[in-house]
């Protein structure tokens, strides 16, 4: 006889890891990382001065995966309340619940901490870059190089 509560629990479980591994697939913000689009591409250099840097956080990944990761979850856990049509009004509740859960759930798993660096350029004109928090602290007085293709703004040492 098959157990029908430990394959729905089993279910379960790999919805919520295939969340967790695809929310780990965010694409990285930092001044030091590169998108593979962006290989072999001209940037314009300007350079600067850092006048401040300021912690910020960027908000995470909002895919439709965490959704409906969460959706299955929660469906596969309201079909196990009552029988009848009270089952499925209960999996349909916990389908929506799910849902957002797992979208909320998503989105705190994938925010991640980010800089606000103003900088002064030599040409005088102030400039914020926002950008993913890579460990590298930029301070202020500090000499760097802002680098511009049109599309992307960074700044690195």
């Amino acid at each position: 006889m098959v157990n029908h509560k430990g394959l729905k629990l089993r279910a379960a479980a790999g919805a919520i890891v295939a969340v967790l591994v695809l929310g780990g697939c965010a694409q990285g913000l930092g001044g030091g990382t590169y998108s593979r689009t962006e290989a072999r591409r001209a940037m314009t250099v300007q350079f600067g001065t850092v006048e401040s840097a300021r912690g910020v956080q960027l908000e995470g990944t909002k895919s439709p995966v965490g959704t409906v990761a969460g959706a299955a979850v929660g469906g596969i856990a309201g079909s196990t309340i009552g029988g009848g049509r009270g089952q499925a009004v209960a999996t349909v509740i916990g389908a929506v619940a799910g849902g957002v859960a797992g979208s909320a759930l998503e989105e705190g798993m994938t925010r991640t901490p980010g800089v606000e660096v103003t900088v002064r350029l030599d040409n005088g004109q102030f400039l914020a870059v926002v950008q993913a928090d890579e460990g590298e602290r930029l301070r202020p007085g500090e000499r760097v190089r802002v680098l511009r293709d049109g599309g992307t703004t960074r700044v690195t040492r």
